[in-house]
């Protein structure tokens, strides 16, 4: 079949449209696009000359919703199905998946990195962890009516922070704090909210803060009008007003950049833990002594086992996650002015550009 993708084909160089022929092998699937999220590791790739690890020409984009239009042999129950496409998909079978770890498997397939991703007509990917939509008309199973487009963010924005929640274990009674309240960050402190758990919003955005005033955040606060010390004397009072200990404080850092990592750090109490989602390539200083001295922990997450996927589109569907009003939706054609825009700070939402047909 014949696809066409915008194509990165140097860093800092306007993505390209190329045609290619595609098929699915054994295994695999070719979906047709409905979506596909911009997420801040595509502005790495394309601007910062964060490597990919398939060779450049390659077609970025990892936030993949989409139907299976074609399919290889052993995948053919796969054969018309709504779908959202992991963005990490582990093999499965290596001695890390055996073991629980696929999170790190060293076989794993991140499509816009290891194989052409989707900001396409069409992305070719492994069967394997696909996870299934059910039907969207079923208003019983889609009481918010969100369409196929949408779910895209599930694949990133919204299950990276699911996989760091459940890590944590955070329930009624915790607070989650998280530093950063832009895409995985916004969608994180609703899915905090969903848990249970008390929240609290950290971000340099007033906009982004009051929608999540309404989305799930007990409190907001804005970094850039408070010190350090003052921010920690917030955090303090609200979780002694709701009688938090410090040991069931867990803040996240969603932000990925150098001033959010230094504010999550210093957050950290005793016997607290810090989760670690987003990412600079900046080097920050931090006296990991306090580490030691709090009896704290602290975690990375790459982002979610396939195996999680169902469970955070079950809080999508319900209406637990709100979707709508974190997202924006623009065809696949304007993807070089929706970059340049997200480069610049200039975008406000979750974009989810949508192949035109």
């Amino acid at each position: 079949m014949k696809v066409s993708g915008w194509t990165m084909r140097s860093v800092g160089e306007p993505l390209a449209l190329v045609e290619r022929e595609e098929a699915p092998g054994p295994g695999e699937v070719l979906v047709e696009v409905a979506g596909c999220g911009l997420c801040h590791t595509d502005l790495g790739f394309l601007y910062d000359g964060v490597p990919t690890r398939h060779a450049l020409p390659l077609v970025l984009g990892h936030e993949i919703s989409g139907r299976v239009v074609a399919t290889g042999p052993r995948a053919a129950e796969w054969a018309g199905a709504e779908v959202v496409v992991p963005a990490v998909i582990p093999c499965g079978e290596c001695p890390a998946c055996a073991a629980g770890h696929g999170s790190i498997c060293p076989s794993q397939i991140f499509p816009g990195c290891d194989v052409h991703g989707g900001f396409a007509t069409h992305v070719k990917v492994p069967a394997r962890g696909l996870c299934r939509v059910p039907d969207l008309a079923d208003p019983a199973r889609n009481p918010t009516r969100l369409d196929l487009a949408s779910l895209a963010v599930l694949a990133d924005a919204v299950s990276t922070p699911y996989q760091a929640v459940h890590r944590t274990g955070l329930g009624a009674g915790d607070l989650a704090i998280f530093v950063g309240a832009g895409g995985v960050g916004g969608f994180g402190v609703q899915i905090a909210a969903a848990m249970g758990a008390s929240v609290i919003a950290i971000d340099v955005r007033e906009e982004r803060l009051e929608l999540l005033a309404r989305h799930g955040a007990d409190l907001a606060l804005r970094s850039d009008q408070l010190g350090a010390k003052e921010l920690r004397q917030a955090v303090r009072a609200f979780a002694d007003e709701r009688d938090v200990p410090s040991w069931r404080t867990f803040v996240f850092e969603t932000s990925g950049t150098v001033p959010g990592e230094e504010c999550a750090f210093g957050l950290l109490g005793h016997g607290g833990h810090l989760s670690i989602v987003g990412y600079t390539r900046e080097k920050v200083a931090l006296r990991l002594s306090n580490l030691m001295a709090l009896d704290a922990t602290a975690s990375g997450n790459w982002g979610c086992l396939p195996e999680l996927y169902p469970a955070a589109l079950e809080l999508v569907l319900s209406g637990r996650v709100a979707l709508a009003p974190f997202v924006e939706h623009r065809p696949l054609a304007a993807i070089n002015e929706t970059l340049a825009e997200a480069h610049a700070g200039r975008t406000s939402r979750r974009v989810v550009l949508e192949p035109e047909r």
